[in-house]
């Protein structure tokens, strides 16, 4: 099964592909899309989009599993936000992949077993347990990572 993780924003969105077969979960790739912070946002939406359909090519996903959306002071970036997860979510459902969806909440609870676990203490593990060089930056890729990571486990109910 490969599972394609996504930790959607606008100006930089987290990518990880995992593979897992029987009991072993393999990472293979992850990286950072990064849009022009001053351009529009129908510009960056399709960037997102055009770089989601080429995840999709290029991978065969069965699964996306997608940060979920969690309360911000500011409306306009969760607006922003809700936009590039529904390309997303719209390019997923369009190729028949099915979606899971997590709050960092539900991500940290699940590997650590603490709500409150820091962002230094997600990508150590991160780095232990895919047995990295160095940590994944920016924490945009690393909760990507986790976030395929987490359904990989079968943990879809935490």
């Amino acid at each position: 099964m490969i599972i394609l993780g996504i930790d959607p924003w606008t100006t930089t969105t987290g990518f990880a592909i995992t593979k897992k077969e029987w009991i072993k979960i393999s990472l293979i790739e992850y990286w950072i899309l990064k849009t022009i912070p001053k351009i529009s946002i129908d510009l960056k939406l399709l960037e997102i989009w055009t770089d989601i359909r080429t995840l999709i090519d290029k991978f065969a996903p069965d699964l996306v599993a997608i940060e979920k959306l969690y309360f911000t002071n500011n409306i306009k970036t969760w607006i922003d936000v809700a936009e590039s997860r529904g390309v997303i979510i719209y390019e997923s459902m369009r190729n028949n992949i099915q979606i899971q969806e997590y709050t960092p909440l539900e991500v940290k609870k699940a590997i650590t077993g603490n709500w409150k676990a820091t962002k230094i203490q997600m990508q150590n593990a991160i780095k232990i347990l895919f047995q990295l060089n160095e940590i994944p930056k920016p924490d945009d890729v690393a909760d990507a990572i986790w976030i395929s990571y987490i359904w990989a486990l079968n943990l879809r109910t935490l």
